[in-house]
C-alpha cells in the first residue's frame, strides 16, 4: 500500500497495473453495461496504454455500486410480492396492468431507496399497498414515490410524529422525534424549521384548523390583546402554541408508505443472488 493511500479504498489484484488486467477490468464493466461496451472499449487501449491505475479503482466501485442497488432492488420486489395475496384476482390483474408496470418503472429508475434502509422499507410498503389497494390514485402513488425521492428520513420522523395527533406544536414534534433542546441560532434550529417549511409547501402538513360538519375551515378567532408587553424576541422554533396536522395527501402517504402490509409467505432471502 502507498504511503497516505486510504485503507479501504478497493484494490483490484496485483496484475491490473499492466495492460492486460487493465483491459479485462473495463471488458468486465463493458460487460455488465452493454450499451456502454463500446465506448469502454474504445477506451480501454487508451487506458491501460498511459497505467490509469485510478481509472480501475474507479470502475471497481462502480460495479460494487451497481451490484449492491440491484441487489437492494431484488430484495424490494421479492418482499413486495411476498406480501400480496396472489389467489385475489383483482391484485393479479392489477400487478400485470400497464399503470402498475409505469409505477415500478418509476420506482426502479429513480431508486431513493438506496439512501437509507427506511425509505427501502418505504418503497416497499408503497408498491405493496399500490397493488393491494386504491384508496389512492396512482397519480397521488407517483408523488408519494417522489416525496422519497426529494424529503430525508428526518422529515419522514416529523410526519410520524405528527401522525394520529388532532394538532401537536412544533415544541412537542421536537421532543417526540427525540431531539435534544437546542439554541434559537443554531445550526439545528434552522434544519428544523426548514424541515417543517418543506412539508407545508409540500402539502403534507398544515397548521391545525377546525373544520364544520361540511368539511370546511372555520376561521379562527381573533387573537384579543391583553395588555401584556410585546416580547422582545421572534416566535421559537420549538414554539408550543401553533399546532400541526398531516394533510388529507399526508394522512394517504401514512396509510400507503408506513403501514406495512403482513406477509403472505414467510421466506429469508438468498445470499446465492449475492
Amino acid at each position: 500500500m502507498a504511503e497516505g493511500e486510504p485503507k479501504n479504498t478497493p484494490k483490484m489484484p496485483a496484475s491490473s497495473r499492466n495492460s492486460k488486467a487493465g483491459r479485462a477490468a473495463l471488458s468486465a464493466v463493458g460487460g455488465a453495461i452493454p450499451f456502454a461496451g463500446g465506448l469502454l472499449s474504445a477506451a480501454a487501449g487508451y487506458w491501460s496504454d498511459t497505467e490509469k491505475d485510478a481509472i480501475n479503482a474507479f470502475l471497481q466501485q462502480w460495479v460494487e455500486m451497481l451490484h449492491e442497488e440491484l441487489k437492494e432492488k431484488q430484495q424490494t420486489i421479492l418482499e413486495v410480492t411476498a406480501r400480496l395475496d396472489m389467489h385475489d384476482e383483482e391484485i393479479q390483474q392489477r400487478i400485470k396492468s400497464t399503470e402498475y408496470q409505469k409505477l415500478l418503472k418509476k420506482t426502479f429508475r429513480e431508486w431513493a431507496a438506496s439512501e437509507s434502509e427506511t425509505k427501502r422499507h418505504l418503497t416497499r410498503s408503497i408498491l405493496s399497498n399500490a397493488a393491494a389497494s386504491r384508496i389512492a390514485s396512482d397519480d397521488v402513488v407517483r408523488m408519494f414515490l417522489d416525496w422519497l425521492r426529494v424529503y430525508s428520513d428526518m422529515h419522514f420522523e416529523v410526519i410520524s410524529a405528527i401522525y394520529n395527533e388532532r394538532g401537536i406544536s412544533r415544541g412537542a414534534i421536537w421532543s417526540k422525534i427525540g431531539r435534544v433542546q437546542v439554541r434559537e441560532d443554531s445550526a439545528e434550529a434552522d434544519l428544523f424549521k426548514l424541515l417543517i417549511r418543506d412539508l407545508s409547501t409540500g402539502g403534507v402538513i398544515r397548521q391545525y384548523r377546525a373544520t364544520d360538519y361540511h368539511g370546511n375551515f372555520v376561521k379562527k378567532p381573533p387573537k384579543r390583546k391583553v395588555g401584556l408587553p410585546a416580547s422582545s424576541t421572534t416566535k421559537s422554533a420549538f414554539d408550543y402554541e401553533d399546532d400541526y396536522e398531516l394533510t388529507a395527501l399526508g394522512r394517504q402517504f401514512v396509510h400507503y408508505a408506513m403501514n406495512d402490509l403482513p406477509l403472505k409467505i414467510d421466506f429469508e432471502p438468498s445470499n446465492s443472488a449475492s
